[in-house]
């Protein structure tokens, strides 16, 4: 019921007729983009919850210390139960300049059992480049919680060993776009589509007159003067430009795992019909025991008794036409009165016939 109530909904929200969308909305310009930064650090401060003998983590310590003018004595292992290792993520925005605040996640890669109230050693945040670009430090807010019984009874919500810094870094080097002296900016769509692609390369012409061109399905080039205030303020009105983005292609997404479909506006279908019924099967085994008389030597048997029904439901019959909407396609199925399971099956059944004119989609 709750699945077949989800398909109806999706059915009215996509019958919508589309609408303008602004060029922000369905795609965003090469270059300006975040970057992913990484770090290996040290989280102290922890309740006996930590690595405890991790040698990765002996060392790393070893090496913090070191830098602090603290020299350890060859071939002493100190007990860390209050340190951790962890390894540290962030995403750099486009743009961000040494100075910034960004906020990072800590993620314990050891035996650390919880990261609660726990305080992270400046770390250091490399991108893909192998430079640094962040500097890490502070206190991590953990929303999870562990706890752990004398008699090996444990406790956990949500989860101990992950936690978060806001503003947890700070930027040290900024990435370079060439978005002020780049000849070309690229505006790549989120979703291919060559239609849509035009339709904004014809919007932002209309704008401004023979500055953009499709090159594919995803990208349209804009051809922009030099200087940064210039294209900030070109770029700030494109973005807030209106197209109609081209219809969707047909498509039927299936959740073999939930049960749910949804069939989205563009879907057709050829006459056809479609039957559905269920057939149930039941066999019970019933032996009968036969005893012997009193001192007549005889055995014990078992005699086989097995009893076999079956019982098929009144299947009903629905008529589809040709060309037939999202609207009729959702009242036909119902009037059949089908499971999750079984709306699969003949939905199925219908693209092997031919009769549905959509693609098929099973996550």
């Amino acid at each position: 019921m709750i699945s077949r109530l989800i398909l109806f909904i999706a059915a009215m929200m996509m019958a919508a007729p589309l609408h303008a969308e602004r060029v922000r909305d369905l795609g965003s310009f090469q270059g300006v983009r975040s970057n992913q930064l990484t770090g290996y650090g040290i989280v102290v401060g922890l309740d006996g919850t930590g690595d405890d003998t991790l040698e990765y983590l002996t060392q790393a310590m070893k090496g913090v210390s070191g830098r602090m003018g603290l020299q350890l004595p060859p071939g002493v292992a100190p007990g860390l139960k209050n340190a951790a290792a962890v390894l540290v993520t962030a995403d750099l925005p486009a743009f961000a300049k040494p100075g910034q605040r960004i906020d990072i996640t800590v993620s314990a890669i050891g035996k650390a059992k919880s990261l609660r109230g726990g305080a992270l050693i400046l770390t250091p945040m490399y991108g893909a480049d192998g430079q640094i670009y962040a500097m890490a430090q502070g206190n991590l807010a953990v929303g999870g919680l562990g706890i752990a019984a004398k008699d090996g009874s444990q406790l956990s919500v949500n989860i101990p060993t992950t936690g978060r810094i806001a503003e947890g870094a700070s930027v040290e080097r900024a990435v370079s776009t060439g978005f002020e002296k780049a000849p070309l900016l690229r505006y790549n769509l989120n979703t291919a589509d060559f239609l849509t692609a035009q339709r904004v390369r014809d919007a932002i012409n209309t704008r401004f007159p023979g500055m953009a061109a499709a090159e594919d399905a995803v990208t349209v080039a804009l051809r922009l003067p030099d200087g940064a205030d210039t294209r900030s303020s070109i770029l700030a009105a494109v973005e807030m430009i209106d197209v109609t983005p081209a219809e969707a292609a047909a498509r039927v997404i299936v959740n073999s795992r939930t049960g749910t479909v949804v069939i989205n506006n563009a879907v057709r279908l050829s006459p056809a019909a479609v039957s559905h019924g269920k057939l149930t099967v039941r066999i019970d085994e019933k032996p009968r025991v036969s005893q012997p008389a009193p001192f007549s030597n005889g055995q014990t048997t078992v005699t086989p008794n097995s009893n076999i029904s079956a019982e098929e439901e009144k299947a009903h019959v629905a008529m589809l036409k040709g060309g037939t909407s999202l609207s009729k396609i959702v009242d036909a199925l119902n009037l059949l009165g089908v499971t999750p399971s079984d709306l699969v099956a003949i939905l199925e059944a219908l693209k092997q016939s031919g009769a549905l004119k959509a693609e098929m989609v099973v996550i």
